[in-house]
């Protein structure tokens, strides 16, 4: 019974002080009206001055090898005499630190060269141009970049690296170029799935057309990042072997010209000694001839080992130009604005009748 009355002068005292509350609102409407109109005017302000972006996504979902082609290839390799060890090595890239990469300063300086035009064909150049010339700023950047201008004229000016044929050298950046890249993660959001490592690619951008292109380079981009760590092993060993099958080519066409040239010459002879230098040249022929056919095979194999470690991908949402600007509308601002007005009179408000609560 204690409880239950207990409870009800909570819910009274709850009640009188939510009437009051509501009292004292709307004895200041008035201000709070005021407080609502001028923040409804500088929500109107920042939301048309504020410029648009759009969000285009790319899915990509990355196709493992399976045991099926590593074992045909072994089953290839054993009919030649030769043991290849396939899909036993370990791989350092897994899906989870994609986004890490796509994050990285190399990655993101590999884009700066991508080529782009705007929806309305006004302007095409180069992402590191687009995003250094031509960006709009919102009114609440405007403060913000006049000060860091003042504060660049009083301070040590930005020393250029050395650089070789104008390339930009991602272990030295300018204040610039590390600016835009900074800018370019930004717009740049790359998830993986954990259970299906599907790789979802987002490029926010101030132009629709824009952020397809980006995202859709960012797609190939990551693809051959990919496809070139997975298959760098394989590659080395490829380049290897067709530096010996140039070697042993060359090796076997002189042994062979050497016999043809011999064996020409001791059709008119009959001594003892030409015939068995003739039979020495034909023997170290059929041996750098066995030796140029496993090279062949070896080659092959390796050819056969970069195709097996080459991921495939299938695109599951390809790239396309955002109808709808991704970011907030203009009367979602201006309403944020106009609520953030009210929130901001009802404080004054509160700790007004704090203050009053206090002195009395």
């Amino acid at each position: 019974m204690r409880k239950d009355i207990e409870n009800k002068n909570c819910n009274k005292q709850i009640k009188i002080n939510l009437v009051s509350c509501i009292k004292i609102l709307l004895a200041d409407k008035r201000y709070i009206l005021i407080y609502i109109f001028i923040a409804g005017i500088l929500g109107l302000i920042v939301a048309f001055t504020t410029p648009k972006t759009y969000k285009s996504t790319v899915m990509l979902a990355p196709e493992e090898s399976g045991a099926g082609f590593s074992g045909s290839i072994s089953s290839l390799a054993s009919m030649v005499g030769m043991n290849m060890k396939i899909g036993q090595s370990g791989d350092a890239l897994y899906p989870e630190i994609y986004p890490d990469l796509v994050s990285s300063t190399d990655f993101i300086i590999g884009l700066f060269n991508v080529k782009i035009r705007t929806k309305d064909n006004l302007i095409m150049c180069d992402y590191y141009t687009y995003l250094k010339e031509h960006q709009k700023k919102a009114l609440m950047d405007w403060p913000l970049a006049a000060l860091s201008k003042v504060i660049e004229k009083f301070t040590q000016k930005d020393i250029t690296p050395h650089r070789e044929n104008n390339k930009i050298n991602p272990f030295w950046l300018t204040k610039d170029e590390a600016n835009i890249a900074k800018a370019t993660e930004q717009n740049i959001n790359c998830i993986v799935d954990k259970k299906t490592s599907v790789i979802t690619i987002s490029v926010t951008d101030q132009d629709p057309l824009v952020a397809a292109l980006m995202a859709d380079s960012v797609k190939a981009h990551l693809q051959i990042a990919i496809t070139n760590y997975k298959t760098k092993k394989a590659r080395v060993d490829l380049k290897y072997m067709e530096k010996l099958f140039d070697e042993a080519r060359k090796q076997y066409d002189k042994a062979r010209q050497q016999y043809g040239a011999a064996a020409d010459a001791d059709m008119d002879l009959s001594l003892q000694s030409y015939k068995l230098k003739t039979e020495d040249l034909e023997n170290d022929m059929q041996l750098k001839y066995n030796i140029y056919q496993q090279v062949v095979e070896q080659l092959q194999l390796a050819q056969a080992k970069v195709q097996e470690k080459t991921p495939a991908f299938t695109v599951v949402q390809s790239a396309s130009v955002p109808i709808r600007p991704s970011s907030r509308s203009k009367i979602m601002t201006i309403f944020i604005w106009m609520f953030l007005g009210f929130i901001v009179r009802a404080t004054i408000l509160g700790w007004n009748q704090l203050r009053l609560f206090i002195t009395q």
